[in-house]
C-alpha cells in the first residue's frame, strides 16, 4: 500500500492527505514515485514535457524509468506539483553513468550489499570467459543447439489507467508503447498540428485526444513524419485515437501499415486493423 504524506497547499493553506498513483511498469508490477516529505510543493503554471515525467524503480524487477509527475488538485482550484524523491540507486547509477551504463535507458549500478536487485537489472555473469589465443580451456560444444526464437516472448497483461483527460490520453499510449516494450518514452520534436507524439527507440507514435475522427491526412502525416526521421535505422508508427477512424484514414492505414489502436475511458487501447494486432503479438 502507498504510504499517505501530508500536503499543504501554498496558495490556499489547506491540508491535504496525498497518496500519489501507481503506475504499472512492463513486468507487471504496480510502480508509485516515491514522494519527498517535508518538500514544499509548487503550482502549476506552465507545463513542459521535462517537468511532466519523473524517474522511479520498480521495487520488483529493479527496472528503472520515467513515470507521470504526481499532482494534486486543491479545492481551491491549484493544481500543484509534488516533489519526488531522489532514488539512491538513481543517484549511484548517475555518478557510474560512464561505466554501467545499457541500452534502453537501463543503468547497471549498486553496492554487493544492497538489499534486492539494482536498477538496470542483474549483472551479467563472466563464467566461461577465456584469454584471447587461450587454448588450455576450449568450450565444450553444446549438446543441443536451440532453434531461433519464433514466438514473441509472454508479456503480463496490461494493466489500464483511466482516461480523463488529454494528459491521461498521452500518459496511456506511453505505458502502452513500454508495455509492447518500446523503452524510454519522450515526446517528440515535432509537434503534429493536431494531437502529441511520443517518440521512443524504433518507434513514433501519435495520440489524438480529440473528439474527432482521425482523418486520413492525420495517418499519412504519421507516416510520412516516422520515414523522414527514419534515416538509417527504421522507425515503425502508431496511432491511438479516441473518437476512432474515418474510413478513408483506416484504407490508408492499411496501405501503408501503420497500426491503428483506439481508446476509451477505462484506459486501454484496442488494436483495430492487423497491423496493430500484429504489433502487439510481436512487440518491440
Amino acid at each position: 500500500m502507498v504510504p499517505t504524506v501530508p500536503i499543504r497547499c501554498p496558495e490556499c493553506g489547506r491540508e491535504h492527505l496525498y497518496a500519489p498513483p501507481s503506475y504499472p511498469c512492463v513486468c507487471g508490477a504496480p510502480v508509485a514515485p516515491p514522494v519527498a516529505r517535508g518538500a514544499a510543493v509548487v503550482p502549476v503554471v506552465d507545463r513542459t514535457w521535462a517537468e511532466e515525467w519523473v524517474t522511479a524503480c520498480c521495487g520488483a524487477c529493479g527496472r528503472e524509468g520515467h513515470w507521470p509527475q504526481p499532482e494534486l488538485d486543491c479545492t481551491c482550484g491549484a493544481v500543484l506539483r509534488i516533489p519526488v524523491a531522489a532514488s539512491a540507486d538513481g543517484a549511484a547509477a548517475d555518478e557510474a553513468s560512464g561505466d554501467g551504463a545499457s541500452t534502453d535507458g537501463a543503468v547497471q549500478a549498486g553496492n554487493p550489499g544492497d538489499e534486492g536487485p539494482p536498477c538496470g537489472g542483474e549483472a551479467a555473469s563472466g563464467d566461461g570467459d577465456t584469454a584471447p589465443g587461450d587454448d588450455r580451456a576450449a568450450p565444450a560444444l553444446p549438446s543441443h543447439i536451440p532453434l531461433p526464437r519464433t514466438a514473441p516472448r509472454p508479456r503480463p497483461a496490461f494493466r489500464p489507467v483511466t482516461i480523463r483527460d488529454a494528459r491521461d490520453a498521452v500518459t496511456v499510449a506511453a505505458l502502452y508503447l513500454r508495455w509492447l516494450g518500446y523503452l524510454n518514452t519522450r515526446s517528440a520534436a515535432r509537434r503534429p498540428p493536431s494531437g502529441s507524439r511520443i517518440a521512443a527507440r524504433g518507434m513514433l507514435a501519435q495520440v489524438e485526444p480529440a473528439l474527432r475522427p482521425t482523418t486520413l491526412r492525420d495517418v499519412e502525416c504519421l507516416w510520412l513524419t516516422a520515414m523522414t526521421e527514419a534515416g538509417d535505422t527504421p522507425v515503425a508508427c502508431a496511432f491511438f485515437s479516441l473518437a476512432g477512424y474515418t474510413s478513408g484514414a483506416r484504407t490508408c492505414a492499411d496501405t501503408l501499415g501503420v497500426p491503428l489502436f483506439t481508446m476509451d475511458a477505462t484506459g486501454t487501447p484496442q488494436p483495430i486493423n492487423s497491423a496493430a494486432d500484429e504489433l502487439v503479438a510481436a512487440g518491440a
